[in-house]
């Protein structure tokens, strides 16, 4: 129960424990296996890409403004959440003054926040750029324009409550560890299904309804272009209709990856919430089981699954990743390729707009 308790689920179930029990070393040793190669990997890949975009400052467009700090918050998760859980199952107990069990434990929700509410943000504004194209265009780009500093806000404003839930407490006769006191049993319900909520409910559901219009849009621009012709087009588009025809092949490829790092997120996130879930809701849960403590741990495979989706749809892995680091001139064909198709949809989309008139 230590591990479940103190550690990865930052949900604690139990203020203290009845005794010092011992932990199952043979799962505790798969933990760390799995951890370490979480962590090296995790890390490698974002802080590899981080410094790729960083070369390429310059001309980063709005999709890699958002995978940048989309880097950033998945290295807050991987040297926050997934080191501070790797250290804690080498050592069984929180090793550490009161100050570091509220901070560790503030940065790992902190982490969850910001990895879940850039994935809407870039979500959002994919909806924008695909649905609104005249309100993208017409926004300035920056790097830290204001979506990205509205996820940050969030994140860091969320994770607030872990300072004053989490302590350093003492579990049993001389054994202190990093735990937290609800008042039960409607405290851990409560607070596992708000987290569950904020985190993962409510961003899903706004995820997936801008995807599911945006599907719907490039379905209405496919069609026009494949069924009808341009005089028709003209005759039978409303001025809202109108305002999609020049949806490019290089902004629907941006679409589809956000498509798969959302479907990343809810694979490897949705087994996490759902024993959390359970586990509180169900008095004879086993939580004790390899399982269980196994479908935590796949959580945070995310932050190693976003780097290689980028890369991926950059078309080269993992050259691209080794020559941008290794040369500092960046291609500027490629990076003023979104901003080329803004302004290439908007022009045709006013064209069809002004021909229908």
């Amino acid at each position: 129960m230590a591990w479940f308790s103190g550690n990865m689920s930052n949900i604690t179930l139990e203020s203290a424990l009845s005794g010092d029990e011992p932990r199952d070393e043979r799962l505790a040793q798969v933990e760390i296996a799995l951890l370490s190669i979480i962590f090296v990997t995790a890390g490698i890949l974002n802080f590899g890409l981080l410094l790729v975009l960083w070369k390429r400052r310059k001309q980063l467009s709005r999709m890699r403004v958002f995978v940048f700090h989309l880097c950033v918050a998945d290295l807050v998760v991987t040297f926050f959440q997934v080191c501070p859980q790797l250290m804690w199952d080498i050592t069984d107990r929180f090793i550490g003054p009161d100050i570091l069990c509220r901070v560790v434990k503030y940065l790992q929700v902190v982490g969850m926040f910001a990895s879940t509410y850039m994935i809407v943000v870039m979500t959002v504004d994919r909806y924008q750029a695909i649905c609104k194209p005249m309100v993208t265009f017409q926004r300035r780009r920056a790097r830290w324009n204001g979506p990205v500093c509205a996820a940050w806000c969030v994140s860091l404003i969320g994770g607030l409550p872990q300072i004053f839930i989490f302590s350093r407490v003492e579990v049993a006769p001389g054994v202190y560890d990093c735990w937290a006191e609800f008042i039960k049993p409607w405290g851990p319900r409560a607070y596992v299904t708000w987290t569950t909520l904020v985190i993962f409910i409510l961003p899903i559901l706004t995820v997936i309804v801008c995807q599911v219009r945006i599907c719907r849009t490039v379905h209405i621009n496919f069609h026009m272009k494949t069924h009808h012709g341009e005089e028709a087009t003209r005759k039978a588009l409303s001025s809202r209709a109108s305002s999609v025809a020049g949806v490019s092949k290089a902004r629907v490829k941006t679409v589809k990856m956000t498509v798969v790092i959302v479907l990343a997120y809810i694979i490897c996130w949705a087994p996490f919430f759902t024993v959390q879930l359970w586990s509180v809701w169900d008095v004879e849960a086993p939580t004790q089981t390899a399982t269980f403590t196994i479908l935590m741990l796949l959580a945070s495979l995310n932050s190693c699954a976003n780097p290689c989706i980028y890369l991926l749809f950059c078309g080269k892995l993992p050259k691209r990743l080794v020559t941008l680091m290794c040369r500092g001139q960046p291609d500027s064909k490629e990076s003023i390729q979104e901003e080329a198709t803004m302004v290439s949809s908007l022009y045709i989309s006013l064209k069809n707009l002004s021909d229908f008139r």
